[in-house]
């Protein structure tokens, strides 16, 4: 790792905790906004730490592609959950090849950016 990626993604890390700092739950609850709080610090140590270890530039521009993308739909929509898609069974592959394994891999291709760590940490 360079070190202006290292620095990049050390300025990354300490701006999730300041978002979690000063983060307010949409609802007002004081039991909610700890709550929320506490994710998003678990979520960000949890992830920094898993990708520690990552040496591939390509790897680490995704990694820093996919907190900047949750960093900027958790403060747009005020929710520090990732958001859920919806894609119907059968829905990506043509009529005329519709197998299962062409679905899983439509399926993975199709997955927004801020959900590709979700799914390997939960």
């Amino acid at each position: 790792m360079t070190p202006a990626t290292r620095q990049e993604v050390l300025g990354l890390y300490r701006k999730v905790l300041r978002i979690a700092k000063s983060w307010q739950s949409t609802s007002g609850q004081v039991e909610e906004t700890m709550r929320e709080k506490e994710y998003i610090r678990n979520e960000a140590r949890t992830l920094f730490r898993k990708n520690k270890s990552v040496t591939d530039p390509k790897l680490i521009k995704q990694c820093i592609e996919e907190c900047e993308a949750r960093i900027e739909i958790g403060l747009h929509y005020n929710i520090p959950y990732p958001r859920p898609i919806h894609l119907p069974p059968m829905s990506l592959a043509h009529k005329q090849g519709r197998t299962l394994r062409q679905q899983e891999k439509l399926r993975k291709i199709s997955k927004p950016i801020y959900l590709k760590s979700h799914d390997e940490v939960s």
